[in-house]
């Protein structure tokens, strides 16, 4: 394979062989407004320049003496388009999340050296303010939105010197530094992931070449995961390549109405969000009466006994097709009828829906990787015979993927890391003979399928030595429609334990199913504290006697982004929920207060 490009090729490949009118779109005013190639790569050129008029620069593209932007805001075009005129001048674009407190940003912004910040809206900016202050290296925040007295991002658009723009592409090599990306994990300080241009580019074609991706200039995704994690940013540079055009989402709570306006081919998204979707799905055909109800349990039972490699026979494909006509064919509507795909990384995905879905013919295709790697390691694939539920596919081309004795899972080619970003002694721990460790445990199925079965670091020993993968606990478990979310505890104690966070209105709806008036506090009702023991004694026999969960208890509030306790990739942070909810755990096993 040829990994010897830059970023930024794409888009001038795309606008020479396949220029397209709408590369990017997003809402404004109300209205879709689309940018085309050149549309692109004219604002992509300008900007280049207005951040040269400002003195940054590449200088010798050695990492510690390329200039720093930093980038905090929700997807839109403005996002992708300083990316790209970061990288053509050499400029390491350091992207954060925009619910980051202020110290980790204010860590981020002194340890990368951060010149000047780019935000989204007026509520960031304001958030951002203080770091004015507070980090000598930052110069100036500039805004995509329009706000009165704050410097605008348009008014670096300057017409540039080609001949100028042109020596400093010349001067960019593939194995030069693309950006800096801090993963905040699940604990600890932030680490600045420095990846190349090779890094990523060689994850892109190799993607391309495994899923596969078709060229497909009227196709269309829409982004709405975070562009700050790699996994969005990657696809969002498969997308440039293969000609598929970029719909940026108003928001997370405006999908439903994006899908259905845009009618994407694709889009990603984590395991999480599916399970919302799914609940929606599942209490709109709760509401329904009569034959409709019937019906609609009758299909998602069908879809529940799915299995894309296994002929179900022609009396179960029958009744399928007519599940998908009739119950189905109103989910992919509510897509917006174009799904060709949806690829889902981060967490591991319920097989209880990649079943379902790919049974509804709305495919969903599981894989995986960190940020160390670019990130794709594996990834299930369109090709027949190329995916197997529950794992995260075959190993990508062009990589090399060996299980430690210990069960952890090693990977090397051109995607590991260049390293962390003055990190030596972290990068020596982490990349050993060109094999970057992921600290993530697994195994292959059939010879090809790897299956993530637990997070090294999260695995846990009992007080009988015994040890415990937390994961596939807690995957099984949030099968139940009363189980929203679950944390798994039980280091150093005599057995395994829960934290629950139940699903009130299903909670709700079993108890008026039942005939049960609610009183006080729903979640100590002695009916519902039983319905929670059966449903997890039923799904325990899964799992072998020392990793059944004993005890538990029933938490009234979500774990959220803005609390805490998940990551921006929506993974518990484990350490957090462990000390905020000390108290539940510590009367789970009768320990004393004080102790």
């Amino acid at each position: 394979m040829d990994y010897n490009h830059r970023l930024f090729d794409f888009l001038y490949r795309q606008q020479n062989e396949f220029p397209k009118d709408d590369m990017f779109a997003a809402k404004e005013s109300g209205e879709w407004k689309k940018y085309s190639t050149n549309d692109v790569a004219d604002i992509v050129n300008r900007l280049s320049a207005g951040l040269l008029s400002l003195g940054l620069s590449g200088n010798d593209m050695e990492v510690t003496n390329q200039d720093k932007v930093a980038l905090i805001s929700p997807n839109r075009p403005e996002w992708l388009l300083l990316d790209l005129a970061c990288q053509q001048i050499g400029v390491i674009l350091c992207p954060v999340y925009p619910t980051s407190n202020i110290q980790e940003l204010e860590f981020i912004f002194k340890d990368a050296e951060i010149k000047f910040l780019f935000t989204g809206s007026n509520e960031l900016y304001e958030k951002m303010q203080p770091t004015l202050k507070t980090v000598p290296s930052l110069k100036n925040i500039y805004s995509f939105d329009q706000i009165q007295n704050v410097p605008y991002w348009k008014d670096l658009l300057v017409e540039p010197n080609n001949a100028i723009l042109e020596s400093e592409r010349k001067k960019i090599k593939p194995d030069n530094c693309a950006t800096i990306i801090y993963t905040s994990g699940t604990t600890g300080t932030p680490k600045g992931v420095m990846l190349s241009h090779k890094n990523i580019v060689s994850n892109v074609i190799n993607s391309v070449v495994s899923f596969p991706f078709e060229r497909n200039i009227k196709g269309r995704a829409l982004s709405f995961l975070p562009l700050n994690h790699i996994f969005e940013r990657l696809a969002s540079y498969i997308f440039m390549y293969s000609g598929i055009s970029i719909y940026f989402a108003e928001s997370l709570e405006k999908i439903g109405d994006n899908l259905k306006e845009v009618k994407p081919n694709v889009f990603c998204t984590v395991p999480r969000l599916l399970e919302k979707i799914y609940e929606k799905i599942m209490a709109k055909g709760s509401e329904l009466t009569g034959i409709k109800k019937q019906l609609f349990f009758w299909s998602v039972n069908l879809a529940k006994k799915y299995d894309n490699n296994i002929d179900g026979g022609w009396l179960y494909n029958l009744k399928l097709s007519i599940a998908n006509k009739l119950v189905f064919s109103k989910w992919r509507e509510a897509t917006g009828g174009n799904i060709e795909y949806i690829i889902t990384g981060s967490a591991a995905c319920q097989v209880r829906l990649l079943r379902i879905f790919n049974a509804a013919k709305i495919p969903i295709y599981e894989g995986y990787g960190p940020t160390e790697n670019s990130p794709v390691i594996s990834v299930n694939r369109q090709t027949p015979g190329g995916m197997k539920f529950g794992t995260v596919g075959p190993v990508l081309e062009g990589q090399e993927v060996k299980i430690e004795s210990d069960g952890e899972i090693c990977v090397k080619g051109p995607s590991v890391m260049l390293g962390y970003y003055k990190r030596s002694d972290l990068t020596e721990e982490t990349v050993i003979d060109g094999w970057l460790h992921t600290g993530d445990i697994g195994v292959f199925e059939d010879g090809k399928f790897l299956k993530i079965t637990d997070r090294k670091k999260e695995l846990f020993k009992t007080s009988g030595g015994k040890y415990v993968a937390p994961q596939p606990i807690e995957n099984k478990m949030r099968e139940s429609r009363f189980i929203e979310q679950i944390m798994v505890v039980g280091e150093d104690k005599k057995f395994v334990a829960a934290l629950i966070v139940p699903s009130v209105n299903n909670i709700q709806e079993w108890l008026k199913d039942n005939n049960i008036l609610p009183a006080g506090d729903v979640l100590k009702m002695p009916e519902v504290l039983n319905l929670f023991r059966t449903t997890i004694d039923d799904l325990n026999k899964n799992f072998n006697h020392v990793e059944q969960i004993k005890k538990f208890e029933l938490l009234p509030h979500e774990w959220t982004i803005e609390n805490g306790e998940l990551t921006p990739t929506l993974k518990l942070k484990r350490k957090v929920i462990l000390e905020k909810y000390n108290n539940e755990i510590k009367r789970i096993y009768n320990i004393p207060e004080g102790e």
